[in-house]
């Protein structure tokens, strides 16, 4: 397991290592090798905490990170509709899938191989109880 810190935005590192580890673990326990990047995010600050080996450094994370800023407006659009709350966000892509889950004013993407649509709904359980506890 790689863990990686680029942090964007901010000078200092948005979670310490424990909160950092905490959210790649819950991760790694739910969707195993599967596990290609994961990404948390405010207004202000992106920060890759984990990329495979086997990937490169090549992500416009400041351009995810726009892109998936827009579920903080999301999860509030979609409050009290009769589709019930919403809980988070797929994404297909030729190589993979982009999970993004927003718990209040914190966000993390995780980006994954292929997988069956009952291990998106544990990833983004796993990843949004840590959320709620930081």
């Amino acid at each position: 397991m790689v863990l990686t810190h680029t942090i964007i935005g901010m000078a200092t590192a948005a979670l310490s290592s424990d909160q950092a580890a905490r959210l790649v673990r819950a991760a790694r326990t739910t969707v195993g090798d599967e596990l290609r990047s994961l990404t948390y995010f405010t207004e202000d600050v992106v920060e890759q905490l984990y990329l495979r080996s086997d990937l490169d450094r090549t992500a416009d994370l400041i351009g995810f990170a726009e892109n998936e800023r827009d579920g903080f407006h999301s999860k509030s659009l979609y409050r009290g509709t009769q589709l019930g709350s919403y809980d988070f966000t797929i994404r297909v892509f030729d190589n993979g899938y982009l999970t993004r889950v927003i718990a209040g004013d914190k966000g993390v993407w995780v980006t994954t191989d292929g997988m069956k649509i009952d291990r998106f709904e544990e990833l983004a359980s796993a990843i949004e109880s840590v959320l709620r506890a930081l």
